[in-house]
């Protein structure tokens, strides 16, 4: 029960609503990381693989220059490099990603020569620009299969680290990586046992459920795409936090 996540953990449906009365008639685009509430107040959801085409999909669907994209500012400002749309963001992190610096990149480096540095969108836009490739925890498996680096690094999650490495045991990973407090509380012992006690049950409000599946449901019907890169070394675009 204390697992959670600095990014849900970092905005609310009223903040949503605030939002929305500050930019009426922007198209609100929330990141998957958040509560139902949140999402109830959204227009559409997207993950970190699909980020920038729905943030496209949304300026052309509203027909606006403008789109609302909750809550990690870093996502944000890297979406907005990648489309040239201006980005309303929100300041909101994962306490994860926000850690690393260019700086770790640079000593990385020098002590592993060749390495190559993949990067999460979520890391922080110094981070994506030092990095040699950055994308969805999707696009940097599939880097990682198709290119077969020897020597390389993943700027995310460890266990997302992990879960990489073990589809490709002849690559050399190297493990700078920071751990989520809140993932490692979630077991599959825990699991079992809320399934086989019906234990632990969380219970939504039927209007803020048929909301919040709205928007999931529309970021469901867009067209499939394979995860997009996000270009690295990019200038810092338009977004404006709110």
């Amino acid at each position: 029960m204390r697992a959670g996540c600095s990014l849900a953990a970092s905005i609310t449906g009223g903040d949503v609503r605030l939002i929305k009365a500050r930019f009426p008639g922007l198209p609100v685009v929330t990141y998957v990381n958040t509560s139902a509430d949140v999402k109830a107040e959204s227009d559409v959801c997207c993950t970190s693989s699909n980020a920038a085409a729905v943030v496209e999909w949304a300026a052309r669907e509203w027909g606006v220059d403008r789109v609302i994209l909750l809550p990690d500012e870093y996502l944000a400002k890297n979406v907005a490099a990648q489309t040239g749309i201006k980005i309303i963001a929100w300041h909101g992190r994962c306490e994860v990603h926000e850690r690393f610096t260019a700086q770790d990149i640079s000593e990385l480096r020098a002590a592993h020569p060749g390495l190559v540095v993949l990067a999460h969108p979520e890391c922080p836009p110094d981070v994506m620009a030092a990095a040699d490739f950055a994308g969805s925890t999707a696009a940097l498996q599939s880097y990682v299969e198709e290119k077969r680096p020897g020597k390389v690094v993943l700027l995310t999650e460890c266990s997302m680290s992990d879960n990489v490495a073990a589809n490709a045991p002849d690559v050399d990973f190297i493990r700078p990586c920071n751990l989520c407090p809140h993932m490692k509380r979630i077991t599959l012992e825990a699991i079992y046992d809320a399934l086989a006690e019906m234990k632990t049950e969380v219970t939504i409000p039927e209007d803020v459920r048929v909301r919040a599946k709205l928007a999931i449901d529309r970021m469901l019907a867009l067209p499939k795409e394979k995860p997009r890169a996000f270009a690295t070394g990019l200038p810092l675009a338009a977004v404006e936090v709110v």
